[in-house]
């Protein structure tokens, strides 16, 4: 029963986008709830990047300082290892899984709220593609502002390094910094855009899912958001191995 039903919600979902992913009725209502969407759902969520890939890229550079201690690797090794780190899998995948939690629950609990409390069915008797008008801007506004968020993850992770660097010495700031330069690749940053824009998509969507076919009163609305916010984190573990094999492999 519980296959089943897993089948049964992926095409409820490829249903939901077939409406969501249709070009909007009003064009200048769309691009008001875009904005919208780029500052709840993108510009409130840079305090919260700014500050875990801070003192993530602080704790990577200080775990890897102090367990690579051979004479067989030289020092700028540290830098270099952080650098792919961060680049490759923390400031898109691990990054993603956090806003998964943030802006998941916040799509999912806000489409929620709306369902139970009739306004999508008003929506819907007046004509208007509810899913189209509530989701898309939604969608659109998260996937787009997904790389201003990679980008600052990036910079502050690769910052707490050299803080932490300053700090305890191990090793020098000019050993990490030759390090974070020494056999770089700008396609590494191109690629961490592009999965990070996938799992944006993945995460607004399925969030949106969750929430517009919520059922019940409050209670349903929450188990909602929590639904949305685990098959996210499962879809984009998922996808990341799916993606890195076929980009990188």
């Amino acid at each position: 029963m519980s296959f089943i039903s897993s089948i049964e919600s992926v095409g409820e979902y490829a249903l939901l986008m077939k409406k969501v992913l249709t070009l909007p009725d009003r064009m200048s209502e769309f691009l008001k709830e875009f904005m919208k969407g780029v500052f709840f759902l993108g510009v409130n969520s840079i305090w919260i990047v700014v500050i875990i890939s801070f003192f993530i890229g602080a704790v990577i550079v200080m775990q890897i300082g102090l367990n690579i201690d051979s004479p067989m690797l030289p020092r700028f090794t540290v830098g270099a290892v952080s650098r792919e780190i961060i680049l490759l899998e923390f400031s898109s995948t691990i990054m993603c899984l956090i806003l998964a939690g943030k802006v998941g629950s916040n799509v999912a609990s806000e489409i929620g709220t709306m369902r139970i409390t009739e306004q999508i069915d008003a929506l819907d008797i007046m004509g208007v593609n509810s899913a189209n008008y509530l989701i898309l801007p939604k969608i659109a506004s998260f996937v787009a502002f997904m790389p201003v968020l990679v980008v600052f993850s990036m910079f502050m992770g690769l910052i707490g390094g050299y803080i932490i660097c300053h700090v305890l010495g191990v090793p020098s700031v000019d050993t990490y910094v030759y390090g974070i330069q020494a056999f770089f690749r700008e396609s590494l940053i191109w690629y961490s855009i592009a999965k990070s824009m996938m799992f944006g998509f993945i995460i607004a969507s399925v969030a949106a899912y969750f929430g517009y076919n919520a059922k019940g009163g409050a209670l349903e609305v929450g188990q909602a958001s929590t639904n949305s916010v685990v098959i996210n984190s499962v879809l984009i573990l998922v996808w990341d191995l799916v993606f890195t094999q076929l980009a990188l492999g």
